[in-house]
């Protein structure tokens, strides 16, 4: 109701779904995907002949060598076999099949044992909260620093863990890295502190680094939990417990649907991880085209190989095309007096923070709103603009935000912050 043109209309700002938002795929990882469903296409002359080798390859490791058989309940052996090699190219540390856990997606993956306390970063990610809660496990808030670009402050964590001690048993500290909903990445400084804080407090340490190929700003830089942990050496590197998660739904694929990631523990206690071997058993198996998937992803084509030039080039488009939308997303933002967004740094969305006016704050009372949530649906009925108020991810309180994706194609998308903006420029003389 007010939405003013039909909903094919609507300039959808917070989809995660990189295809519907115009994101190319990599054509290497659906002809895969095609010939390991369609084997009968390994025929057809116009497939590339790598992509026939990679589909041989994964037809031979699935059982009856179809994608439609159950496959072991951790995943494909030759999948964790490539995920771990992924692992040690990328952080030049023994990655062993046996530690690696194949997913439906990430976010299964992150729902796991209970553990009492669990630290969660302010704002987060909401799947965490939820999973908290299905658990019965405590959620143990620490805030991000807005002014410092969501830096994370370990004495911020310090001060959770003193008040969490206070009624439960703090265990778990999650980290988002790059950020979600902040897009902030961290420095590799930042990392090696909270490392540190994870040994001295005994904690177990989960790292989702799902969108660990989108970073953007220059001077940032992707580091992973465990490259920097084994590169800080004992006793850090023997103790701390750790868990990283990897997902195909972001980073330059946003293959959202076919639902495949993994799980690598660290120092797992022994019978701790027979016990998620049998958690893990008992979901039977991940689905079978997300971890044919996977694997193009941890093992794509190499120099040489016919599809080698065209992944490369579909990616660096895809990932050199998001970094212009985080500028264009920040400077525009910037330019409207009361929005402030911080850099966005990476993964894919923006976090800005916005003043509202009593009067406001007042009208939204009186509906039973938040004030973000009431400016949100204002925004929404008068331009078909979407986007999630920030009291949905955790806020500071007395402070605004909305959450908007920067994955709409580079002309809509500077549409759409110019009219956000000028909407928002309405809404404050309205309500002041």
């Amino acid at each position: 109701q007010g939405v003013p043109k039909p909903f094919t209309e609507v300039i959808k700002a917070n989809i995660g779904d990189a295809h519907a938002m115009g994101q190319r795929p990599i054509t290497f990882l659906r002809q895969v995907a095609a010939l390991c469903l369609y084997p009968e296409l390994l025929a057809d002359p116009s497939m590339p002949e790598d992509a026939k080798a990679r589909a041989r390859r994964l037809l031979a490791a699935c059982g009856g060598q179809s994608a439609g058989a159950y496959s072991a309940s951790p995943g494909i052996e030759l999948v964790r076999q490539d995920v771990a090699q992924f692992l040690q190219r990328r952080d030049g540390v023994p990655a062993d099949a046996r530690n690696i856990f194949l997913s439906t997606g990430a976010s299964d993956a992150i729902v796991g044992p209970s553990r009492t306390g669990v630290l969660v970063p302010i704002p987060q990610y909401p799947l965490y909260s939820a999973a908290i809660a299905e658990l019965s496990a405590i959620q143990l808030n620490y805030y991000l620093d807005e002014e410092k670009c969501w830096a994370l402050d370990v004495a911020e964590l310090g001060r959770a863990v003193a008040e969490g001690r206070r009624h439960c048993s703090p265990r778990v500290l999650c980290i988002i890295n790059p950020g979600n909903p902040t897009g902030q990445v961290q420095s590799r400084e930042c990392i090696e502190n909270v490392i540190k804080f994870a040994y001295e407090e005994k904690l177990f340490l989960m790292a989702d680094e799902v969108y660990q190929d989108n970073v953007y700003a220059e001077g940032s830089a992707f580091h992973s939990f465990k490259k920097v942990l084994f590169e800080m050496g004992p006793p850090y590197s023997e103790v701390v417990e750790l868990a990283s998660f990897h997902s195909i739904s972001k980073g330059f694929m946003g293959e959202c649907g076919f639902r495949g990631g993994y799980v690598e523990v660290v120092n797992m206690d022994p019978e701790v991880q027979q016990q998620l071997v049998k958690l893990v058993s008992v979901r039977l198996c991940p689905p079978v085209p997300g971890q044919i998937l996977l694997d193009v992803v941890v093992n794509p084509p190499q120099p040489g190989d016919p599809s080698y030039e065209r992944f490369m080039a579909e990616k660096k488009e895809v990932l050199s095309t998001l970094a212009h939308k985080a500028r264009l997303t920040q400077e525009i933002f910037n330019q409207a007096p009361g929005i402030r967004c911080n850099p966005v740094q990476g993964a894919m969305y923006s976090f800005p923070r916005i003043e509202l006016p009593p009067r406001a704050r007042a009208a939204a009372e009186a509906q039973g709103q938040a004030p973000d949530m009431f400016f949100c649906m204002k925004l929404l009925e008068e331009t078909g603009i979407c986007v999630v108020p920030g009291s949905g991810f955790g806020q500071r309180e007395g402070t605004f935000h909305f959450r908007m994706t920067i994955l709409p194609p580079t002309e809509k998308l500077q549409v759409l912050l110019e009219k956000l903006s000028s909407f928002y420029a309405k809404f404050v003389k309205e309500y002041s």
